[in-house]
């Protein structure tokens, strides 16, 4: 839910621009004083020219149909939702703000296509990020979205702080506020809003139709609800990494969709919902307006903000997962987690990061 340049943000067809990084120099310094994590991609050398982190789109027009695997994006072990499960969100909050980071070219990309479908039906004065977490996203809607109040909405009030103090160091303090408020619960408390945004929260609800319902219910007339979820897992080493057998990461992956069946299953009141999410939209009584993918693409070698993120995630893999991998795969995760091993993914040089982020728009029509 958290997370592209500084280019015009209300273009229609956003790209991003290799020459500029989110954040200004000034903000970064903020960020760094305040002890809050800021990670820009560096250019990485290619023996036929500059090679940078790449962010492209691709999109999916209302009625078009796609056949969508289940396949969450991102670690479904650390979405940004609050429910029951056996996560503790606030000690996690340094690996949830750098993987939004990560993403900040994405969120600020996103943000701009929701300039252009906002932009002719009402002025935005108000945007509610539901399960913000640190805030990444909030403090990005805010600086995209200048004439609006941006609402950080989460259950953690230590990540509520966090967010709180991100958008005082990058100017937009006097705009973004907070709001403790549980899930689903909560939701009917929120106010209304001309955007509402949620990154990775819907699934970790036992009644994902009527959560959306329940967004949808928040937004004015012509307002915009956008749903982050499915998008493609990370992608961050080789198939063969030279130890253990090569697909590990596929095995991984697999592994955890049986988890995720568990853990949905396991939800207060879950309900099984096909995830078609523009079906689930209409059905929630808004009307499409659009999906698109958003690809992040960061060559080997990665840098060290990025290698951290892997390291916690795999850290986070291995805790989860234990009783669920072979014994051998589990050798070969320990080994990875090695900091001090070459072949740890702290310093191996083939570990990359590609990723496909989706957000799923609907529209209040009346």
């Amino acid at each position: 839910m958290r997370r592209g340049c500084g280019c015009d943000r209300g273009c229609d067809c956003p790209r991003p621009c290799p020459h500029h990084t989110s954040l200004s120099r000034v903000q970064q310094q903020k960020l760094s004083l305040l002890g809050l994590a800021v990670h820009v991609r560096r250019q990485t050398p290619h023996p036929g020219g500059p090679v940078t982190a790449q962010q492209h789109t691709h999109t999916h027009q209302p009625g078009h149909q796609h056949d969508h695997s289940h396949s969450q994006s991102h670690d479904h072990t650390h979405s940004h939702s609050h429910s029951h499960e056996d996560i503790d969100w606030e000690a996690m909050a340094d690996h949830l703000e750098r993987e939004a980071e990560i993403g900040l070219p994405f969120l600020d990309e996103a943000a701009a296509w929701l300039r252009g479908l906002l932009r002719d039906s009402v002025a935005v004065t108000r945007v509610l990020d539901v399960g913000s977490g640190p805030g990444v996203a909030t403090s990005q809607l805010a600086l995209a979205f200048p004439e609006a109040e941006a609402v950080a909405v989460d259950g953690a009030p230590k990540l509520l702080e966090r967010a709180r103090a991100r958008a005082d160091a990058l100017g937009v303090g006097d705009r973004v506020t907070t709001r403790k408020a549980e899930l689903p619960d909560d939701l009917g408390s929120l106010g209304e809003a001309d955007l509402v945004w949620t990154g990775h929260v819907v699934h970790h609800l036992g009644d994902q139709q009527e959560a959306l319902r329940e967004m949808g219910r928040l937004l004015r007339p012509g307002g915009v609800l956008a749903v982050v979820e499915s998008g493609l897992n990370a992608r961050f080493l080789p198939r063969d990494i030279g130890m253990g057998r090569p697909g590990l990461l596929a095995r991984v992956e697999a592994t955890r969709e049986d988890w995720f069946v568990r853990m949905r299953t396991a939800l207060p009141g879950h309900k099984a919902t096909v995830e078609h999410w523009p079906g689930l939209l209409a059905a929630a009584g808004l009307t499409p307006s659009g999906t698109r993918s958003f690809l992040t693409d960061i060559p080997a070698p990665v840098d060290a903000p990025v290698r951290a993120h892997l390291h916690a995630q795999l850290t986070r893999m291995r805790d989860v997962l234990t009783d669920e991998l072979a014994a051998d795969d589990l050798t070969v995760l320990d080994r990875l987690l090695d900091d001090d091993s070459p072949e740890g993914i702290l310093n191996r040089p083939d570990a990359f990061y590609l990723t496909a982020t989706t957000v799923h728009t609907a529209r209040r029509t009346a």
